[in-house]
């Protein structure tokens, strides 16, 4: 089996396929809609042999079709044919869901991506359940997202920032009672160091969760950090 996986971000899409070592990838933003993206991949993989597609897609995913349009990219998702536009089988996820996927060690894993708002996902067993944390309640009539995405970041400052996502991935991972946490996310760089009992994630797992998508989940015992 070879297979595309293709990164949809909200300033570029990457793709990387079966036995290629270098990722490519082109820049995304307000004018990719579905349709542009297809046609953009395309081009970005000329050359490239494959006959399976995974997508990691920028917001809600329900029964491998997105439900909401993204909001930083152009429109057209919903309801799209990709399978039919790739012309091969396509399964999607949500982003962050990939990069969980590519994260996991075993265990339970909580993923925490850290990038315009906040993407999470919970692994338990080699069973992955996508998650929208980032809307619930945290404090002072805001939510986890507005203090630890990108518009909390800017609203408090980094050093402000840090506390926050040192106190929401902790409240997180008691919570659902997660072994293994992962922050991960283009911001997750920002931190000095990973916060207590967690590791930083590489966005490049988002590959191997596409990869792993297709072939299957190792599920043996998560090692404690």
């Amino acid at each position: 089996m070879k297979i595309l996986v293709i990164d949809v971000g909200g300033t570029h899409v990457k793709i990387l396929a079966t036995g290629q070592r270098e990722h490519r990838k082109a820049d995304s933003g307000p004018t990719m809609t579905a349709r542009r993206m297809v046609s953009v991949v395309k081009s970005l993989s000329a050359g490239w042999s494959y006959d399976h597609v995974t997508i990691g897609y920028p917001g809600p995913v329900l029964h491998g079709h997105p439900v909401v349009e993204p909001r930083n990219l152009g429109g057209g998702w919903v309801g799209f044919d990709f399978r039919r536009a790739f012309g091969r089988p396509v399964k999607m996820i949500n982003d962050a869901a990939m990069q969980a996927l590519g994260s996991y060690r075993g265990g339970r894993m909580l993923f925490l991506g850290l990038g315009t708002g906040l993407g999470s996902a919970l692994i338990i067993d080699g069973v992955l359940e996508p998650m929208e944390l980032a809307h619930l309640p945290y404090k002072k009539g805001r939510t986890f997202e507005d203090y630890v995405g990108i518009r909390g970041l800017q609203r408090l400052g980094k050093a402000r920032w840090r506390e926050c996502v040192l106190d929401v991935v902790e409240r997180l991972r008691a919570a659902l009672n997660a072994d293994d946490v992962v922050v991960g996310g283009g911001n997750a760089r920002k931190l000095r160091t990973p916060p207590p009992g967690s590791r930083l994630g590489d966005n490049d797992n988002a590959f191997l969760g596409g990869f792993r998508l297709w072939n299957g989940v190792p599920t043996r015992p998560a090692r404690r950090v």
